[in-house]
């Protein structure tokens, strides 16, 4: 009787196949994924285009670009680190991508060309619109 109890011992023991390692550990996400931070934009390099129907404290921008730089009413632009200006925004969504519209008397006042490359960012400061800022 001592071997039929050994043989009932071997069948209850059920051999489980073990898992793959590499399956388990696809399910965990690396550190760099759960410390990685959305970088947000704060400003960025653009165009400056004429436009003669616009008011002098006006500025009109593309709606993503708003969106992106996080633009709701005012922006400020900065012309080769020494012009700076603050806008009124409208945003429009036939407005080309990486260009902002201004009123051309304004920037030739200063010097600035029509097709001027300048940087675009959300303005946070209390200065009125369309008057140059010192930089």
């Amino acid at each position: 009787m001592a071997k039929g109890t050994d043989e009932s011992r071997e069948d209850v023991r059920i051999e489980k196949p073990k898992g793959d390692i590499r399956k388990l550990l696809e399910a965990i996400p690396p550190a760099s994924v759960l410390k990685a931070k959305e970088r947000r934009l704060t400003e960025k390099r653009i165009r400056l285009r004429y436009d003669h129907s616009l008011d002098p404290e006006k500025a009109r921008l593309n709606q993503q670009l708003a969106r992106e730089l996080n633009i709701r009413d005012m922006i400020e632009i900065v012309v080769a680190g020494r012009h700076r200006f603050v806008f009124h925004a409208i945003i429009d969504e036939e407005a080309e991508y990486n260009i902002v519209y201004v009123n051309p008397d304004l920037m030739e006042e200063h010097g600035i060309a029509d097709n001027s490359i300048a940087t675009l960012r959300s303005y946070r400061g209390e200065e009125k619109a369309g008057v140059r800022l010192p930089v």
